[in-house]
């Protein structure tokens, strides 16, 4: 079992930039893929960026430029640089853990984009 708890969160304006950190309880944290998900009011949710055990990456096409997930396997902790933010950034953000066929999620930390 895994545990992950979100922070960083909070309101930006348009342009601004973000840090979320997801912290994971448990051993074994480098055998996990990290990622993060995001969920929008009245949409589904969506992946964001995933990185391995080993630091191999995977963005959404749209936050490519932008966004940058890294990960210390030291602190049990997992990292979402986001920078330029905009508007339709605007969501509930997820972290994810996963190995095999178990996946467990953290609660989520609100990121709103706004002026």
């Amino acid at each position: 079992q895994v545990q992950l708890v979100e922070s960083g969160g909070g309101l930006v304006q348009p342009g601004g930039s973000l840090r979320l950190s997801c912290e994971a309880s448990g051993s074994d944290f480098s055998t996990y893929v990290m990622g993060w998900y995001r969920q929008a009011p009245g949409k589904q949710r969506e992946f964001v960026a995933d990185i391995s055990g080993v630091g191999s990456t995977n963005y959404l096409y749209s936050v490519k430029s932008r966004f940058t997930i890294s990960r210390d396997n030291a602190k049990n902790t997992v990292y979402l640089q986001m920078n330029s933010l905009k508007p339709e950034d605007t969501a509930v953000y997820y972290c994810k853990a996963i190995r095999k066929v178990n996946a467990f999620w953290g609660q989520g930390t609100q990121v709103t984009v706004s002026s």
